[in-house]
């Protein structure tokens, strides 16, 4: 989903801790489980993650950076850090008023781009967990290099909508810190009718109604939309992203088997029906995961 070229965008949004130093350790302990409960959680499989949380590893030496000069919706097609605040920004005009609706408020999200490794709310992190949201300090954090493993690792396409698809999904965690749903996954952390799988479902779904509504949201600035009309192809790309982080899809490719009983995030299947949903209805009470008998 491409931007509008005259869009303008705030940078400010977002704070780029690439080229700031060396990550602080992760290791057993504290470090490690913290890292395991983030993945489990908010980001990724933590099959992926085994053996982290009794290894040590430290991110590599960054060298120093500035903020990224992202300044319209021309650098947000040109380059990956700029459609994260391109997005980013999308998202924060949006869910204001449409929660407002409801009489909800949506108090805006930290955003933080970094590379190696950083520290957050919720413990010290590395670009082995993915994308994650931490509710301790209502951060969403992204490392730019995810995107292409998702296409290199994950078999994902590389178009515009599955990039912004992993952003709205974790913005789609603080909607849900905001609605008080968010700490269901920790009730019921398993399994394919989860209230883990529940809540990652329901952050697709959310995900989905921000496309929905994406490109007739306007940039308070011009007053035109951030983003231009969909196409069928941007669709696609984001129901590829969705299916490549299923966890049948990550299990198989990991192990050569699929558990169910060892699901946090939902399978392909799940993952796109929901987004798609979303989409569809642009209706945020038809993203209700916990309604179902079977999400």
């Amino acid at each position: 989903m491409s931007f509008n070229d005259n869009a303008q965008l705030d940078p400010s949004q977002v704070q780029d801790r690439r080229g700031v130093g060396r990550g602080t350790k992760i290791g057993g302990g504290i470090g490690g489980g913290v890292i395991l409960l983030i993945a489990a959680l908010f980001g990724i499989n933590p099959q992926l993650l085994e053996g982290l949380a009794g290894a040590v590893q430290e991110p590599p030496a960054q060298s120093q950076g500035s903020a990224p000069a992202c300044d319209t919706g021309a650098d947000a097609d040109a380059r990956l850090d700029c459609r994260i605040v391109g997005t980013v920004n999308s998202l924060n005009a949006f869910w204001p008023d449409y929660l407002a609706q409801y009489n909800r408020d949506y108090p805006r999200p930290e955003t933080v781009i970094f590379t190696g490794g950083t520290n957050t709310g919720c413990g010290s992190a590395t670009s082995a967990v993915g994308p994650f949201y931490c509710p301790a300090d209502t951060t969403a954090y992204f490392d730019p290099g995810f995107f292409q493993e998702l296409v290199d690792r994950f078999g994902s396409s590389g178009g515009p909508l599955a990039q912004e698809y992993v952003v709205a999904h974790e913005f789609g965690h603080h909607v849900q810190n905001v609605l008080g749903t968010l700490d269901q996954a920790q009730q019921d952390p398993q399994g394919p009718a989860s209230g883990a799988v529940r809540v990652e479902l329901q952050a697709d779904c959310y995900a989905g109604l921000w496309v929905h509504h994406a490109t007739t949201q306007p940039d308070p600035k011009t007053g035109l939309p951030f983003l231009d009309p969909l196409t069928e192809k941007d669709i696609q790309d984001a129901l590829s992203a969705a299916s490549a982080v299923g966890d049948d899809r990550i299990q198989e490719a990991a192990t050569g088997r699929v558990s169910p009983e060892a699901w946090t995030h939902g399978s392909s299947e799940q993952r796109q029906k929901w987004f798609y949903q979303g989409y569809t209805s642009g209706d945020i009470n038809q993203c209700d995961t916990f309604a179902v008998a079977t999400p």
